[in-house]
């Protein structure tokens, strides 16, 4: 069948006019090979623009189209609904893009248009071998895990069982409530965290369709979307909760002292501890017996329990669910100060980082919710802001958003708590850009908190107090502040194991090291991997507000494929050519996502569409070239570089 082409070449505002001389490759372009009808529109994407291509399939018969405009990333699957509607495959189309590759890189626009035609005959020349495939869909399991037991997989949980699914929701800590546990009160309302979080957690707990699993790891994830099957191992607690009446007998016994990571290493705690949920727990990884069966303490934890309650024998266990979406939740960690030793963290007992002061204000804190450093209540303190954000030294070149206003909040405790003293904030920027922030940051400068804007170069000890030099950017002079405590403002990083759960799920990552969404704009809960979704800091820097926000998305994406029972697959996928296929495994080792396999019965190697993701890296990787990728097939790629030649 001869084919007949559509162009249309999108303006996109003056996005690409402005630069490329659309008229002119409309016109250049009706005289391609193949091409019956070519339009201009200045929003291609918009609902005329889409009409425009409906009614030419209609009425002009075509085949096949080419839109040339921006990215396929952003709109590929806006076009393909289009020319769908219309009652023509939607894989016969083609994309050129002309903003991002022509428009938005060069200035002349003789040049660019010249690129932009070329680019355009390069499509059509592909569009013409392009075949219609066929689109597939698999049932879902009406499930969901979450990995994450913070503020965001809470909420991301509740969502999802409350619209009458079941979820698994898996925690790495022994207890629910991540970061926002360890924290007092929230910007800019000053509401206890507590206060929120109880509400939440025991939602969460007492939930029917929901299965909390604490001191748990998910360590392996196969399959696919809709039909993921997810392995988690559940660390033993050692004490079992049921008959644990939290007298603290065995805590008393316990010879091992470790920091309280939950306090911010400003306490320690013994090997067997009480959580911060209340229930008694042993750490695996500091109790000696655990570790090596043997204790110094003479009676151990065990014999001293009157209920029995502890067995230090207790087994891990390990969990099978099959599920149809997942939700990452993980958080982020705290920047670890040290890595500035100029800024005295680690040195001097009253250099503490922004957490550990959240820790010292708490009333369920280690001084009780009062501000005391060495046995005293500091009369001069000093925030710096910025500590591991928005720095080249540390490669974390991004701001970490919360600091601004956490060090805001904290300054105003001081002056509440203690209103003779004196507070003074370094800061760089202040960036308070949520509801409510402005004014808050406004509201504390009124309390009589000092903002000077300048670069910290070095926090040093002056006898019993500390020095912090810096150079006032405004006045242009190097200044030194006299302090009883200084306080660092330090940002959020990637968790350590964020490298293990991008491997066990195949996600990329940004640039910054957080888990990278698949459209910063378009798409930001969703990610390369079909059925999994983002929630959270794991996804980069946010506040609580932006955080659930972020967790309510994530939710209700995931659980839409769940309410629908079904869910489309990609059908640009790569196929095997089993007479040519030698077997040699090269293409299982080339692919990310594990959709090649090698057939045990024929020995040739096959690949699981639904996997399959059209990167083309096995086609790539296979010395024999048995294996084409849909849509980039030889003939369809040697046609465009002809073009170009």
């Amino acid at each position: 069948m001869k084919q007949r082409i559509g162009v249309y070449v999108c303006h996109c505002g003056l996005n690409i006019a402005a630069t490329v001389d659309v008229a002119a490759a409309r016109e250049l372009a009706r005289l391609m090979p193949g091409v019956v009808v070519a339009r201009d529109y200045t929003y291609m994407c918009s609902d005329p623009g889409q009409a425009l291509i409906i009614n030419d399939i209609k009425e002009q018969g075509l085949t096949h189209v080419v839109v040339a405009s921006c990215s396929p990333r952003m709109h590929e699957p806006t076009f393909r609904a289009a020319i769908q509607k219309a009652g023509l495959n939607p894989y016969c189309l083609e994309m050129a893009n002309i903003r991002e590759q022509c428009a938005w890189v060069h200035q002349d626009r003789d040049r660019a248009t010249a690129k932009a035609i070329d680019l355009i005959a390069s499509a059509v020349a592909k569009v013409a071998w392009l075949v219609p495939l066929q689109e597939r869909e698999v049932g879902v399991t009406q499930a969901a895990l979450v990995v994450g037991g913070g503020v965001a997989g809470m909420h991301a949980a509740l969502d999802i069982a409350n619209a009458g699914f079941q979820v698994y929701l898996v925690e790495k800590q022994p207890y629910l409530g991540g970061r926002a546990a360890q924290l007092n009160t929230t910007f800019p309302t000053l509401e206890s965290v507590s206060d929120l979080l109880k509400p939440l957690m025991k939602d969460v707990v007492t939930h029917p369709k929901i299965r909390v699993l604490t001191n748990a790891d998910v360590e392996k994830v196969d399959g696919y979307v809709g039909n993921f099957r997810a392995t988690v191992r559940e660390r033993p607690r050692y004490v079992d909760a049921t008959k644990c009446t939290a007298c603290g007998k065995c805590v008393e016994v316990c010879p091992v002292t470790v920091p309280n990571a939950f306090d911010a290493n400003l306490t320690t705690r013994r090997a067997i501890y009480r959580a911060p949920d209340g229930t008694f727990v042993v750490d695996e990884r500091a109790c000696t017996f655990v570790q090596d069966r043997v204790c110094p303490a003479d009676p151990r934890c065990e014999s001293v329990c009157p209920e029995n309650a502890i067995d230090l024998a207790q087994p891990a266990q390990s969990h099978e669910f099959g599920v149809g979406t997942i939700i990452v939740a993980t958080g982020a960690a705290v920047f670890d100060a040290t890595k500035k030793p100029e800024l005295g963290f680690g040195a001097y007992a009253n250099v503490i980082t922004s957490l550990q002061f959240e820790r010292l204000a708490n009333a369920a804190g280690p001084t009780g919710g009062k501000i005391v450093v060495n046995g005293k209540e500091p009369k001069e303190v000093v925030f710096i802001q910025c500590v591991g954000s928005r720095d080249q030294t540390t490669g974390n070149v991004y701001c970490s958003r919360i600091c601004c206003m956490v060090n805001a909040k904290q300054a105003h405790i001081i002056k509440e708590k203690l209103p003779d003293a004196k507070v003074t904030v370094m800061y760089a920027d202040v960036r308070a850009f949520g509801k409510g922030h402005e004014e808050f940051y406004d509201r504390v400068r009124k309390e009589g908190v000092r903002y000077r804007r300048g670069y910290v170069s070095e926090v040093y000890r002056k006898g019993d107090r500390i020095v912090v030099r810096a150079e006032d950017t405004l006045i242009q002079k190097p200044i030194e502040l006299e302090a009883d405590l200084v306080v660092l403002g330090v940002g959020l990083t990637p968790r350590p194991e964020t490298d293990a759960i991008a491997d066990l799920l195949s996600l990329p990552r940004s640039g910054d090291g957080f888990l990278l969404e698949i459209h910063p704009k378009l798409r930001p809960v969703e990610t390369a991997v079909d059925g999994v979704f983002l929630a959270g800091a794991c996804q980069g820097p946010k506040d609580i507000v932006d955080t659930i926000a972020q967790a309510r998305a994530a939710a209700a994406s995931a659980f839409a494929p769940l309410c629908r029972g079904k869910v489309k697959v990609e059908s640009a996928t790569a196929v095997v050519n089993e007479e040519l296929c030698a077997g040699c495994g090269l293409c299982v080792a080339a692919c990310a996502y594990g959709a090649p396999a090698i057939n045990p019965r024929t020995g040739t190697a096959r690949v699981n569409a639904v996997l399959c993701k059209g990167c083309g890296a096995c086609a790539m990787a296979c010395p024999s070239k048995a294996i084409q990728l849909m849509q980039f097939t030889p003939r369809q790629i040697i046609s465009q570089v002809a073009v170009l030649a």
